[in-house]
């Protein structure tokens, strides 16, 4: 690992540095939460380190605000989600199970003949220094009980649990009697493992029950495959003689490299492990970036520029947007370093690797948004937090953002599948969940140049919305943003490492912050995953404009490059018009296709369909799979790219259904505004409605373009 001047090429600013040492003190103050407004959201912070990979944690949440509240509406549910005790949600959740973070102190029994016992995964240490771990006290019994830490007393209640952070050193008293804490750990013989590439990469070492064991100093990351993982090159790290798994990888244009070993006691054991490079995006002229990236965002540890550039280029991230934003309160996390760096390239950059400060933009009713490349800090970060009112409407940020040069994109949409023939209530849904709700208005009157299609949400919602705005004429590029938090290192896909989504952007020529955002502005984009994707109209990429005539005919191509392509679809916007899955493809009425498959190190497959083309429209690609291990979104592998737009007699797409639906959207977030907003000024409710008629008039005069609504007398 390296410390923050070997990384980034210079000492820190005092304003960064101070501000660093005021996160580290809210972290010793407040713990994970870091004094945050306690909103669930803030709240659930204290479960996300044991509550990683595949769990039932909002059923569960929702199944115990419905027990105590019955009767109670679903709405009124979601408001009683802060109530919960995250100690109870995290026994409730596991069921039973012990992980190897979290031991179990359960409590059974009472008052007659009360029985505590100690349930763990015993894990290594080298030498004398206490374990740290977690002890989840979790208590079957129908009275009160107390238990002591190095005499302590912590409260649980009837049937209650805690979260209690401990040592292997401690003294656990229950009923009068010291608890054994042997199981907690077992003494293994050392060695020493020294792990090359020759390039930077990111290493995950492990042996039983998943321990993982990182360099000194290294933070203790986990992914969302809940697999540690730490970055750089030649690195030592103290390990047990004993056997265990190395793994290399190096972002999504890479394979993965492992290998079994078993080290020496008290000697150093080589690793020489190579990934496979599967495709390189630079070579034809395109970079990947990830749009919406955290340094810091309450948290675990800290989040410091050296870490965020360890990061960087051991995923071969070619652009890194770090954005400053607000979590629950006031405090704006890394607004010092934007006032440092904004318009500048952090001294990490080099012609392949690019590093910016951007903005987050938040209000959790109008939904929240990225800016990269902003010259300077904007005047305000965000709205509607700690009761303050719900203005102005995220256009006024939008506005200002662009006018300092930013690129802005709506960041983690939607969160509830949406199917294609749903109405717009599907996505709105009703309670602050962040959801892009404004979009429809800002996207009509060109306030906006992107939708980050690819999240750490539903990519699935994101997509069908995505198609039904562009299907009603706005010009968006398809983004990706993953929301990964440096300041967190266990927090599931938000810990994962930052790119493992990814927007690639065509270049004309070299690598620069200016020369991405403007390919974004042009909608030069494809997100992803994994999967290398290409789409080509007769010849043509995304944000390419084919003029053409009714009845002229068209060649498409789409090819997916990666193992984990199961599906690869060609869309337009009256649907799929060709698949390829299984080996076969598939095409609508009147189309014709065929499929291409090859194998290798890099599998490759290819759908190619012929298109008469009789009305203004659009053609992109998607790219889907099953959950696999190059993927870190939960729901599987996806790509999506930006549309090539073929106008046909000088008109361009605004398919009336697909307008009437965003019309119909814009009447139901207005009922939403006027029931959930919060103002506190005579005519701030006016500035939305005002917003929402400017769009309104925008998609009405598409229809009266296309024949499907009468100008009017």
């Amino acid at each position: 690992m390296c410390d923050d001047p070997a990384c980034t090429g210079s000492a820190l600013p005092q304003a960064v540095a101070e501000a660093l040492d005021d996160y580290r003190a809210l972290l010793a103050r407040h713990g994970v939460t870091w004094g945050e407004d306690p909103i669930f959201y803030v709240k659930s912070m204290a479960a996300d380190a044991y509550l990683m990979g595949p769990r039932d944690f909002w059923g569960v949440c929702h199944r115990k605000v419905a027990e105590r509240h019955p009767g109670a509406d679903v709405r009124k549910l979601e408001e009683h989600l802060r109530e919960l005790d995250m100690a109870e949600v995290v026994r409730d959740v596991l069921a039973g199970e012990v992980l190897e973070n979290l031991a179990a102190l359960r409590l059974s029994g009472g008052a007659g003949a009360p029985e505590a016992v100690l349930e763990a995964k015993a894990l290594a240490v080298l030498d004398d220094r206490p374990l740290r771990t977690t002890l989840l006290v979790d208590s079957a019994r129908a009275e009160p009980a107390t238990v002591l830490v190095d005499g302590r007393p912590y409260r649980i209640g009837p049937r209650g649990a805690a979260l209690i952070p401990v040592t292997s050193a401690v003294e656990v008293v229950v009923d009068g009697a010291r608890v054994d804490l042997a199981p907690l750990t077992r003494r293994a013989p050392a060695a020493r493992l020294r792990v090359r590439a020759g390039m930077p990469c990111r290493w995950s070492v492990y042996g039983e029950h998943g321990q993982g064991w990182y360099p000194a100093g290294a933070p203790h990351r986990r992914d969302a495959h809940v697999r540690p993982y730490f970055h750089g090159d030649d690195l030592v790290l103290d390990v047990p003689a004993e056997p265990l798994t190395v793994r290399v990888a190096r972002g999504m244009e890479y394979g993965t490299a492992e290998a079994a070993v078993t080290p020496v006691p008290g000697r150093e054991t080589v690793v020489d492990l190579v990934p496979e490079r599967l495709y390189d995006a630079a070579a034809r002229g395109w970079y990947g970036g990830d749009m919406h990236v955290h340094l810091n965002w309450a948290g675990d540890m800290v989040g410091t520029p050296g870490l965020a550039a360890a990061m960087q280029h051991g995923e071969d991230l070619h652009v890194l947007n770090l954005v400053a934003g607000n979590v629950s309160s006031a405090r704006v996390y890394d607004a010092e370093a934007l006032e440092h760096w904004a318009g500048r390239d952090l001294p990490w950059s080099d012609a392949t690797h690019l590093a910016r400060i951007g903005v987050e933009y938040r209000n959790d009713l109008l939904g929240h948004f990225f800016a990269f490349t902003p010259a300077a800090p904007p005047s305000r970060f965000h709205t509607g937090f700690l009761g303050t009112a719900d203005w102005p409407p995220n256009s006024a940020a939008c506005e200002e953002l662009r006018g300092l040069g930013a690129v802005t994109g709506y960041s983690h949409p939607f969160h509830a599948p949406v199917a294609e023939t749903d109405g717009p209530e599907a996505a709105l849904l009703w309670r602050r969940n962040c959801s892009a709700r404004e979009i429809v208005a800002d996207a009509a009157l060109g306030l906006v140049d992107a939708l980050d299609v690819l999240n750490h949400s539903s990519v699935q919602a994101t997509a069908v919305v995505y198609r039904r705005l562009i299907g009603a004429g706005n010009r968006l590029a398809v983004t990706a943003g993953t929301d990964s938090m440096v300041s967190f290192a266990r927090r599931g896909s938000q810990s994962s490492p930052p790119g493992w989504e990814r927007v690639y952007a065509r270049l004309d020529g070299p690598l620069s912050a200016e020369a991405f955002a403007e390919a974004i502005r042009r909608g030069r984009t494809f997100a992803t995953t994994g999967p290398w994707l290409e789409l080509a109209v007769d010849g043509r990429g995304p944000g390419d404009t084919l003029n053409l005539s009714s009845g002229d005919r068209v060649t498409v191509t789409a090819r997916a490059v990666g193992p984990e392509v199961e599906r690869l679809e060609i869309r337009t916007a009256d649907g799929v018009v060709a698949a390829a899955a299984d080996g076969a493809a598939t095409a609508a009425p009147g189309v014709e296709a065929s499929v291409t498959a090859g194998g290798g190190g890099a599998p490759v497959l290819e759908v190619t369909a012929g298109l008469v083309v009789d009305g203004p429209t659009y053609v992109v690609a998607v790219a889907s799979g099953a959950p696999h291990e190059r993927s870190f979104h939960p729901t599987g592998v996806h790509a999506h790219t930006s549309p090539v737009h073929l106008d046909v007699d000088g008109r361009h797409v605004a398919r009336p259904e697909d307008v009437r639906w965003c019309l119909e959207w814009l009447d139901r977030l207005e009922a939403m505004v006027r029931e959930e907003g919060g103002f506190d000024a005579p005519g701030q409710l006016d500035d939305h409605l005002a917003l929402y008629e400017r769009a309104r008039e925008v998609y009405r005069s598409r229809l009266r373009r296309s024949g499907s609504l009468p100008w009017p007398a």
